[in-house]
């Protein structure tokens, strides 16, 4: 893989122009719990996000005896694990929707639907970020991910669904939520 460099002037510089999907430097995160807007960590990590969507990805949820939502996605769907590079990420990211809007064949998938249990939709919101050298090292210390090291949670690249399309967008899941306890939702949204 050949890491594009940086470059500030592809960033959008108008946060209401629609965002090409593989603009260099943007940040895709799903978030699905107290990240999304309305909740308490959204005020504080999310601020000056350029663009908020509904999507689906394919997942269960559980939950922390403490109410926090716990997602798992399937392995076969994971199409990047986090680094500590935030710019190696955001290239990954750009690399991937390159890919992902290609027309010829390529192993990245669309989320699947109907797969039966214990796979289903689950709901959250993609938010768009231009600063992802200042937010990614943030929200990942939020959520307990250390790369290396012992995690609360792994941040991988995940295809997911907005508006039709598919694109691949980072999200936070837990460390094999079913060792630690936790109670399935049954569920496709947080909170219930």
């Amino acid at each position: 893989m050949t890491d594009t460099p940086m470059n500030p002037m592809n960033q959008a510089m108008n946060p209401t122009e629609p965002l090409k999907p593989n603009t260099n430097g943007m940040l895709r995160l799903f978030v699905y719990g107290t990240l999304k807007p309305g909740f308490w960590n959204h005020d504080r990590f999310c601020r000056g996000v350029l663009a908020v969507e509904d999507a689906v990805v394919r997942g269960r949820l559980f939950e922390t005896s403490s109410g926090i939502p716990v997602l798992q996605v399937p392995e076969e769907d994971i199409l990047a694990v986090g680094t500590t590079n935030p710019r190696a990420d955001v290239a990954t990211q750009a690399h991937v929707t390159a890919r992902v809007s290609n027309p010829e064949p390529t192993p990245d998938r669309p989320p699947k639907k109907g797969t039966g249990a214990p796979w289903g939709d689950v709901y959250g919101e993609p938010l768009t970020f231009d600063d992802p050298e200042t937010r990614l090292p943030t929200i990942d210390r939020l959520e307990g991910f250390y790369p290396g090291g012992p995690c609360l949670y792994r941040r991988v690249l995940v295809p997911i669904l907005v508006n039709g399309a598919v694109l691949p967008a980072w999200l936070y899941v837990g460390e094999n939520p079913m060792s630690r306890r936790f109670t399935p939702l049954g569920e496709s949204r947080w909170p219930r």
